[in-house]
């Protein structure tokens, strides 16, 4: 272990909502060692400048291995956030049109989940199977090509992102990332499997509305091409 990681400052984000620290990599590990610290938890790196999940820290993989953590529970285990603002879920472009009953209902295949600024919800090239609603907040969506990045989009209340996840569990295409504290549904795979199954009224208009806003997507991309070619032909 070198010295710059055993004097790293680390922060903890509380299960109270609370951030706790900063404190250096002892600490921390006792931390864990004692259960305060779950592989779910989010952990702000002060050297990086960013929140990531404790199991994904390097620095913490071998005591998590060492108490038989799994380390898919942070995209599977995130905290729930009971009492939902059903006006809140249906400003939500897939939800809209769903009535507090409906919405009640679906609740029980989605969780939910608040954010720290600077968490990173997922990473590029990093697989995964849940996709994500933005019920508050800001995050932007940033893609790396070797030494670049580019920031791509600004998402937030009534956005989405990661619906490919539930199909074909492939790589993620870009980092997204919590400009500011944010509120999220997370859908999971396994969660529109059961959705579908036990509440195909509901799974139904919401394949509808996500087809909908990709086929405006690439509509919206087609004309903005064409209008690139023909500028060009023009020049």
């Amino acid at each position: 272990m070198n010295a710059t990681t055993a004097t790293a400052n680390f922060i903890v984000w509380d299960t109270d909502k609370t951030a706790r620290g900063p404190m250096d990599l002892p600490v921390l590990v006792s931390w864990v060692q004692g259960g305060l610290v779950t592989a779910g938890t989010w952990v702000f790196v002060t050297r990086g400048g960013i929140w990531e999940r404790a199991a994904n820290l390097p620095e913490l993989q071998f005591f998590f291995q060492a108490r038989r953590f799994n380390l898919a529970a942070p995209a599977d285990q995130p905290h729930s956030m009971p009492g939902l603002d059903f006006n809140a879920m249906r400003r939500n472009r897939l939800l809209s049109h769903f009535t507090d009953e409906q919405l009640e209902r679906f609740t029980q295949f989605v969780q939910a989940e608040r954010l720290p600024q600077a968490a990173v919800v997922v990473k590029q090239g990093d697989r995964s199977n849940s996709m994500y609603l933005i019920l508050e907040g800001e995050l932007s969506v940033h893609l790396k090509v070797g030494d670049q990045e580019t920031e791509l989009a600004n998402l937030g209340a009534g956005d989405f992102f990661g619906e490919f996840a539930l199909f074909d569990h492939g790589p993620r295409s870009a980092d997204v990332v919590a400009s500011r504290s944010c509120l999220l549904l997370k859908l999971s795979a396994d969660g529109f499997q059961r959705l579908s199954r036990e509440a195909a009224d509901l799974a139904i208009p919401f394949l509808r509305a996500i087809g909908k806003t990709l086929i405006a997507r690439i509509r919206a991309s087609n004309k903005h091409q064409g209008e690139a070619f023909m500028m060009a032909q023009v020049l």
